[in-house]
C-alpha cells in the first residue's frame, strides 16, 4: 500500500521502488536520459516508442526511414539501462490524426501546427491509454516543460531552460492529463541533459535535435499535401486587397499568412499575404499594416487557470507563434468561447495556428492554455471576419 507521503522526484506517493512508469522514448537524448534517471531512482521503468511514420515513404528516399533508426536507438538505451522496452505500431491513428488532418488544414488556406495535433491525439491519448493498461502511475516523456502542484492542482509551466520551451505545443494538455504526465525535464537545462547522457553511457549522447516535421524531413510540405491534397494545387489569382489581380499562384498550399518572398508579383511595393480564400482559390495581399490583428476568437480551446464565467476577462500574454514571445492582452469568455484582445496586435496572425495564453511573461509563467486561431479582426471592436479570414485595417 502507497504511502500519502511522496519520496521521489515525480510527486507520486511513496518510494519510487512502489511505482510503474512508462517513459515516450522517440529514441532522442531528452526521453533516453528521462529513462535513465527514473531507472536510476528506482521506478519500475518501462519504454515505449512509437512507430508513426516512414520517412522513406514520406520523401521517396529508399533506405531512409529515420523512424527505423529511432526505434533502433531507443531499444538500444533501454538495453544500456536495464528497462523493458516496447515499440506500438501508431502509423494507421498518426496517418489519419495527424498527417490526413494536416493536409486538410493546408487544403483550407490554414497554418497548422502538426506537433499539436500529435500530442493531443497519438502522445497524450493513445500513448497515455496504453500506459494505464500497463498499470502504470504515471507516463512521463522529454519535453521542455515543467508540472508542478500550485492553488490546489496540478499546473503547466514554462520550463528552466528557455531556449528549449515547448510549451506552445502542450498548451492542450488537459487538467485530467497533467494530473498522469511527468516532465522530469522542465528544471533542467540541455547542456545537463547532454552530460548526463555522457555519464549514463548512452549512444545518443551527441545526437542531434529534430527540427524539422517529423513526418517532412526535408521541409517540403506542400509535396506531401499535393499528393494527398492534389484540389489544393489548382492555379487561382493573387489578388490586392483592393481588389485587383496582380497575378496568378500555383496553389494554395504554397502560401501562409505574413508570406512576402515567393509571390512573383511587382507593383513597386513589398506585398504580404494577408489572407487565403481557399473556397475562391485566391491569395489576397496587402500592405504591412495589413497584417496587423488585434483580436482572435479561437476554437478549440483548453482553459487550465483558475474557472471562467461568461463575460469575465483576466490579463494575459498570448504567443501566436512558437517562435515568437507573449505579447500582453486579455482574455474573454464570450458565448463563442475565448476570444483575446491583443494590446499592442501582431502581425501574420494566421488561422490554424495555435494561440497559447500565459499567466505573464516571466521565463516560468504559468501557461493558462489556449486554442486554435480561427477567426480575427484589426481594430478591438470591429465586426469580426468569417472563420479563416482577416479583415484589413480600415475596412
Amino acid at each position: 500500500m502507497h504511502s500519502s507521503v511522496s519520496t521521489n522526484s515525480l510527486g507520486l506517493p511513496g518510494r519510487p521502488e512502489d511505482h510503474r512508469v512508462v517513459v515516450a522514448m522517440s529514441g532522442g537524448v531528452d526521453s533516453s536520459v528521462v529513462a535513465g534517471l527514473l531507472a536510476r531512482e528506482g521506478f519500475d521503468v518501462v519504454g515505449m516508442t512509437l512507430q508513426l511514420y516512414d520517412h522513406g515513404a514520406a520523401t521517396q528516399k529508399k533506405g531512409a526511414c529515420c523512424a527505423g533508426s529511432d526505434i533502433h536507438d531507443a531499444r538500444v538505451v533501454a538495453e544500456r539501462i536495464g528497462i523493458a522496452h516496447y515499440v506500438l505500431d501508431y502509423e494507421s491513428r498518426f496517418q489519419e490524426g495527424v498527417i490526413a488532418a494536416f493536409a486538410d488544414a493546408y487544403a483550407r488556406g490554414e497554418t497548422p501546427v502538426p506537433c499539436i495535433a500529435c500530442n493531443q491525439t497519438v502522445k497524450f491519448t493513445d500513448l497515455l491509454a496504453a500506459a494505464q493498461t500497463l498499470g502504470a502511475s504515471a507516463l512521463a516523456t522529454g519535453h521542455y516543460v515543467a508540472s508542478r502542484v500550485e492553488r490546489g492542482r496540478r499546473r503547466l509551466f514554462r520550463p528552466f531552460d528557455a531556449q528549449r520551451d515547448q510549451s506552445y505545443f502542450l498548451f492542450a494538455t488537459t487538467a485530467e492529463q497533467l494530473d498522469y504526465v511527468r516532465f522530469p525535464l522542465g528544471d533542467m537545462p540541455k547542456d545537463r541533459v547532454r552530460e548526463l547522457a555522457s555519464e549514463m553511457g548512452l549512444v545518443v549522447a551527441d545526437k542531434p535535435d529534430s527540427q524539422d516535421i517529423c513526418f517532412v524531413p526535408n521541409g517540403s510540405y506542400s509535396r506531401i499535401v499535393a499528393a494527398m491534397r492534389p484540389d489544393a494545387t489548382s492555379e487561382g489569382a493573387i489578388r490586392h486587397i483592393d481588389g485587383r489581380v496582380l497575378g496568378t499562384h500555383a496553389g494554395v498550399i504554397g502560401y501562409t499568412v505574413g508570406q512576402r518572398r515567393g509571390l512573383n508579383i511587382a507593383v513597386g511595393e513589398p506585398l504580404f499575404v494577408v489572407r487565403i480564400d481557399a473556397e475562391a482559390n485566391e491569395i489576397i495581399v496587402g500592405p504591412r499594416e495589413a497584417l496587423k490583428t488585434r483580436a482572435i476568437t479561437l476554437r478549440d480551446t483548453n482553459w487550465l487557470g483558475d474557472p471562467m464565467d461568461l463575460g469575465d476577462e483576466v490579463p494575459i500574454y498570448a504567443r501566436v507563434r512558437s517562435t515568437r514571445p507573449p505579447r500582453p492582452g486579455l482574455v474573454r469568455r464570450t458565448v463563442e468561447g475565448l476570444v483575446v484582445e491583443l494590446a499592442d496586435g501582431e502581425e501574420g496572425v494566421a488561422p490554424g495556428q495555435a494561440c497559447v495564453l500565459y499567466a505573464s511573461d516571466a521565463p516560468r509563467a504559468e501557461i493558462l492554455g489556449g486554442g486554435f486561431i480561427c477567426r480575427t479582426r484589426a481594430e478591438a471592436g470591429a465586426a469580426p471576419a468569417e472563420a479563416g479570414q482577416t479583415v484589413p485595417a480600415g475596412a
